[in-house]
């Protein structure tokens, strides 16, 4: 009994140390919620910048014009944000309605949890602004460049870069180690380019 008045006096004497404690959680929370949100623009980021350098490459090999290079790029980062967009809609819209179930089961609808559920909108537009942003990297590395040979290699040097900052934002954001993060990261996405290109490059040659 003494040691429970005892912690309540000191309660009351510091109410600034019992704020701290419940404001240091609540930002935990808060900065895990956006960390997450980030997380996943780096990933749509990095599937617009492979997708559409291994297609804008995959077309290079078959046709050196950069007018065919710069189209099938445009033309990627279009189907791929609305794919994304859509898929995330989707999968969102499905979430929402089975967490309102659960709380329509609890008794719970209409109180902050049901407000603090995702928004299907924003998660679609999200998904689509990072593929795009990903996407346009690649587009505007060969936009300009006239040589087939240097607009193939501004390209791939480019992705690179990317693919590295993208595995490094990737893993200190989901604590992983970085250097392995980064190497896992550009070596799938060169993996995917060379593979695109190669193949189309054998397309061309029985044609």
């Amino acid at each position: 009994m003494a040691v429970n008045d005892s912690n309540k006096l000191a309660d009351t004497e510091n109410p600034a140390v019992v704020t701290k404690f419940c404001g240091d959680s609540d930002s935990e929370v808060d900065f895990a919620g956006r960390a997450n949100w980030l997380r996943a623009a780096v990933l749509g980021a990095n599937d617009g910048l492979v997708s559409t350098a291994s297609l804008m490459l995959g077309v290079s090999a078959v046709k050196h014009d950069v007018r065919a290079m710069v189209v099938s790029g445009f033309a990627g980062l279009l189907a791929g944000a609305c794919s994304m967009a859509i898929g995330e809609f989707v999968s969102v819209c499905s979430q929402r309605d089975v967490e309102i179930a659960q709380l329509d089961r609890d008794g719970k609808r209409g109180g902050e949890e049901e407000r603090a559920l995702p928004s299907p909108v924003q998660a679609a537009a999200a998904s689509a602004l990072a593929f795009s942003v990903g996407a346009l990297l690649p587009l505007l590395a060969a936009g300009f460049i006239v040589s087939y040979r240097l607009r193939v290699a501004v390209v791939v040097a480019v992705a690179t870069m990317a693919l590295a900052a993208f595995g490094c934002v990737g893993a200190v954001l989901g604590r992983a180690p970085v250097v392995r993060s980064c190497a896992r990261v550009v070596v799938g996405g060169l993996a995917a380019m060379g593979v695109t290109f190669g193949l189309m490059r054998l397309f061309r040659a029985t044609l």
